[in-house]
């Protein structure tokens, strides 16, 4: 049994060593791409090439680059974007260059496309490269204006007072204002059965929308004590923090009696589940929506670290619609150009 532990240990950092090469060379590869694009862009910047007089030289450079390049996109389309890209952001802060130098290319493109404020595009090429997001999950977050949303909504939560300080700061950065659960693609309301199980099937998405260091463990998650069953929707664990974290998900707006069910799973959760090495486990309650002041006041004799988040979750029908259609023609039209 101990041989079989240690070759399953050597196995798993094996796959680590494989998994983060593959990631740093990916990540090499696409920021070299993006460097030459930027010097492209550059190039035609600092020649003064400009759409209508500028056409024919662009539309001849992208034919004889081709010729000699045929496996890059050097589209006239492309040559432009390059262009547009290096303009955009020739003159920002150091700490957004470096952001859009590892981003790939086709969120960059996004990013110029939606966001022109500086401390905006900052925020939303961090996530996506902390989160590991996709194009169409940053698509989804600029639609949504993530961006304002999480700087004007109040975190709710009793960190401070259920853990100790450093742990309470890890909570604290762990914890988001307000998840956007758009990539369930629902155009009505469900039940918060059926949110479970959406959320189950597109989990990946999800733990990226957690944020760094979530791992999943399971939902309707059984614990039995005196007797008696009790099921937690949707049970994670933060390699971070060190805790299993404990995940509700309400349909309605926030209601203090979900304090205190969570505070009783959190209790069970320490003394059936808790590891001795591990810190104490940690509640989040996602509802539709919330009022700071009611939170406070349903957490302020709580003893177990208990957060509490809204969420969005409907995109209209009518803006879904939109939205998908033009991403379509865009996309068809960037490969027409690329031909």
């Amino acid at each position: 049994m101990e041989v079989e532990k240690l070759y399953t240990e050597i196995l798993e950092a094996a796959v680590t060593e494989i998994q983060t090469a593959r990631i740093n060379i990916a990540r090499k590869v696409n920021e070299a791409g993006i460097g030459m694009y930027w010097n492209l862009g550059k190039l035609l910047s600092e020649k003064k090439i400009e759409k209508g007089h500028g056409a024919g030289v662009v539309k001849r450079l992208s034919a004889d680059l081709k010729l000699k390049f045929p496996d890059i996109g050097v589209s006239p389309r492309n040559l432009w974007h390059m262009k547009r890209f290096y303009e955009r952001y020739c003159h920002v802060d150091p700490k957004l260059q470096r952001c859009v130098a590892v981003l790939p290319w086709r969120h960059n493109l996004l990013l110029i496309e939606k966001v022109t404020d500086d401390k905006e595009a900052l925020y939303y090429a961090e996530k996506a490269i902390q989160l590991g997001w996709t194009r169409d999950i940053l698509l989804n977050y600029i639609k949504a204006d993530a961006f304002n949303n999480e700087k004007h909504l109040p975190k709710s939560h009793n960190f401070s007072e259920a853990l100790p300080e450093v742990l309470a700061e890890q909570a604290d950065e762990m914890l988001k204002s307000s998840y956007n659960l758009g990539f369930l693609g629902l155009t009505q309301s469900v039940k918060e059965k059926e949110l479970e199980q959406r959320l189950i099937e597109k989990i990946k998405h999800f733990v990226l929308e957690l944020g760094r260091g979530f791992t999943f463990i399971g939902n309707q998650y059984r614990l039995e004590y005196n007797g008696k069953e009790y099921f937690v929707d949707i049970l994670l664990y933060h390699r971070n923090l060190r805790s299993l974290v404990a995940l509700e998900l309400k349909i309605g707006s926030f209601k203090p009696e979900y304090v205190g069910k969570m505070n009783f799973y959190l209790g069970l959760l320490d003394k059936l589940e808790k590891q001795p090495d591990e810190n104490p486990s940690i509640g989040i309650i996602l509802c539709a929506d919330k009022d700071h002041l009611d939170v406070e006041i349903a957490l302020q004799d709580i003893n177990k670290p208990i957060g509490i988040a809204e969420y969005q979750l409907l995109l209209p029908t009518e803006e879904l619609k939109n939205l998908v259609l033009k991403e379509i023609k865009d996309s068809n039209e960037e490969q027409a150009d690329d031909k």
